[in-house]
């Protein structure tokens, strides 16, 4: 049996996640969804939530990886909990339980998580005009070794089949 993908969708916490990156979020989560495979986020809210919202609405699985040590911490639309208790290292988690990374705005967290995914060769999808994060990074390397780029894309659909077709090119060349 062929284990589903699994999408990290990372960005702006709840404190500071403007509206236009919260709907970006939503149609991401939706959209990964409807391409069959699993949204992993951070669990709580912001981006994490809007995107484990739109891929309930779209009749998916959602896996919420979060820093505290109760479960009941994560927002609403998570159907499985990981409570790690150690803090923000969860961050490490994240990015390692990914096949492919997309990033709506963000801040530090998000940048722990896209250098943790770069580190690891995970592919890294950046959605333009989201802000924070996303709008630094994207089209650029993390650093000289020149990993991966991180590749922008203009709308959640386009990110996510980006992300999701590198992943079926990648396995064709194994």
């Amino acid at each position: 049996m062929t284990r589903r993908k699994q999408v990290l969708v990372i960005g702006f916490g709840r404190d500071h996640c403007p509206e236009h990156a919260y709907k970006v979020a939503y149609q991401v989560g939706a959209e990964v969804a409807r391409q069959g495979a699993l949204l992993v986020t951070g669990g709580l809210g912001g981006v994490m939530e809007a995107s484990s919202r739109g891929a309930k609405d779209g009749g998916g699985f959602v896996i919420g990886i979060i820093p505290q040590d109760s479960k009941d911490q994560a927002n609403d639309f998570c159907d499985a909990v990981i409570a790690t208790g150690i803090g923000f290292a969860r961050d490490f988690i994240t990015a390692y339980s990914a096949d492919a990374i997309i990033v709506v705005g963000g801040g530090a967290g998000t940048l722990i998580e896209v250098a943790a995914g770069y580190q690891k060769g995970i592919p890294i999808v950046a959605v333009k005009q989201t802000g924070g994060v996303a709008d630094r990074i994207v089209d650029t390397y993390i650093d000289d070794r020149k990993i991966a780029p991180i590749i922008g894309e203009d709308t959640a659909e386009r990110a996510v089949t980006r992300a999701l077709s590198i992943l079926k090119s990648a396995q064709l060349s194994e």
